[in-house]
């Protein structure tokens, strides 16, 4: 496959992955924090400072200064040593029990699914971890390692609502506004009085799962709109479909007069410094890109539809995800731009039992239940419609909750959460389709137990 839009701006984001350490993954793929392996460098750094301090003290003829130098060199190495290598230890120490934790959930889980492939994805005390398992091919046996690329499914939305948010903060389109104001082609028909927060929290009054089969073009799907009958009043039940959320990524990108693959890539993915994030994989790295496996074990990747791109469309690394995760948390320094439209998706406008309903996100108080994390990802509340209240006004984003969301395509599934008052994260990917119950219970167990280390 060929990158859509190869040139600068692909320079530029492997500029980034070369600055984010991609392409070092001696000590990260074992999962060790990059920071870890600092402590013999800055040591080696040290010494080498010392020789030149001596070689200039020397210069002077004069024995007692001489010693006075040396002796202060000797102490700044061996305060740096001592300061140092217990960081290290430390570190080492963290890894090896947080690896423990995510093995012992993991691999059984990869065992009851016969799941080829996973990595996983930890943030807390407000370090990284990355850790690989199994293979990103059962016909070439390639490993899972940093670099490997999964499909994500529909956590691709959730960067679709935060350029939603973006391009809004911009003043080129507004959330309350209906889809008419943006596709006039809709204006005198039900589906033209929808507003885009409607698209963005599922709640248009009853849309299919999918975009229909016959819908193969523009004018095709514009005529599926137009024909659209409401089974609810929209913002009265909330329907989770791709064709909404797929919408409010046509209308962000038309409001800008721009493609939307384009827009998504020169704002949220280089701003946010996601160098290995992609909707068409260049070439170089097409070796990178684990094959999908359905239910069946019979091997798949994703096929183009109308909207793919903004409902389910992207393949990353844990390691860019994770860097998601954290702009997400308010963990890393990005434009204030960018962390006002992240904010926004953070607002919760409707509640569907525990569960509050964000711009994609899906939220719940922390510390959560997990019956209250397997109900709101159950198939009830994924394939049926269900009563929503709203709130008035919408919900100012909070820190003290958990947020989630999960991905699939045929051959791979995704899960991620995050709890930003606790700088805690999570990124669960696999080159297999496996229920969504068995995602989260391994994420919450992880979680849980990560979150009581944290604390001691």
């Amino acid at each position: 496959m060929q990158d859509a839009r190869p040139g600068e701006l692909e320079q530029k984001r492997l500029a980034i992955g070369s600055v984010l350490g991609y392409g070092q993954k001696a000590d990260s793929d074992r999962g060790q924090d990059p920071k870890a392996g600092s402590a013999g460098k800055a040591v080696e750094s040290l010494a080498v400072l010392g020789i030149l301090s001596i070689d200039a003290a020397a210069r002077p003829n004069d024995g007692a200064r001489m010693k006075s130098s040396m002796v202060k060199i000797f102490f700044a190495v061996l305060l740096g040593c001592a300061s140092l290598a217990p960081r290290s230890v430390l570190a080492d120490e963290a890894n090896a029990n947080i690896e423990k934790i995510v093995a012992q959930s993991i691999r059984p889980l990869m065992a009851q699914f016969a799941i080829p492939g996973m990595s996983v994805g930890i943030v807390v005390d407000a370090h990284s971890y990355v850790f690989n398992y199994g293979v990103a091919s059962k016909a070439t046996q390639r490993p899972i390692a940093n670099d490997t690329l999964f499909e994500i499914g529909s956590v691709s939305k959730t960067f679709t609502a935060t350029l939603a948010c973006y391009v809004q903060n911009k003043g080129h389109l507004s959330l309350t506004d209906p889809t008419s104001k943006y596709l006039p082609e809709l204006s005198g028909s039900e589906f033209g009085k929808v507003s885009l927060i409607n698209l963005g929290t599922h709640t248009t009054g009853g849309l299919p799962l999918q975009v229909p089969d016959e819908v193969t073009n523009d004018d095709q799907l514009m005529k599926f709109f137009q024909n659209w009958k409401p089974t609810y009043a929209p913002g009265t039940y909330r329907t989770y479909a791709n064709p909404s959320i797929g919408l409010l990524g046509l209308i962000t990108a038309k409001s800008m007069n721009e493609d939307f693959e384009q827009l998504m890539e020169r704002t949220l993915f280089l701003g946010l410094g996601l160098s290995h994030t992609y909707y068409e994989i260049p070439e170089a790295q097409a070796q990178n890109y684990a094959q999908g496996y359905t239910k069946e074990d019979k091997p798949i990747r994703m096929a183009p539809g109308e909207l793919a791109s903004e409902a389910y469309g992207i393949r990353t690394t844990t390691t860019d995800l994770l860097r998601f995760l954290k702009a997400n948390m308010q963990m890393i320094d990005i434009a204030a731009d960018l962390k006002q439209a992240i904010l926004q998706t953070h607002v919760g406008y409707y509640q569907l039992g525990a569960m509050t309903q964000d711009l994609i996100w899906e939220q719940y108080q922390y510390p959560v239940d997990l019956a209250d994390l397997l109900e709101g990802n159950s198939a009830k509340v994924s394939y049926e419609a269900n009563p929503v209240s709203q709130f008035e006004p919408a919900s100012a984003p909070r820190s003290q909750v958990f947020l989630n969301k999960t991905g699939s395509t045929n051959g791979f599934g995704a899960y991620v959460a995050f709890v930003p008052a606790k700088h805690m994260g999570i990124v669960l990917l696999a080159n297999k389709y496996y229920p969504n119950d068995a995602r989260v219970r391994a994420a919450y167990q992880i979680l849980t137990q990560l979150g009581m280390s944290a604390s001691r």
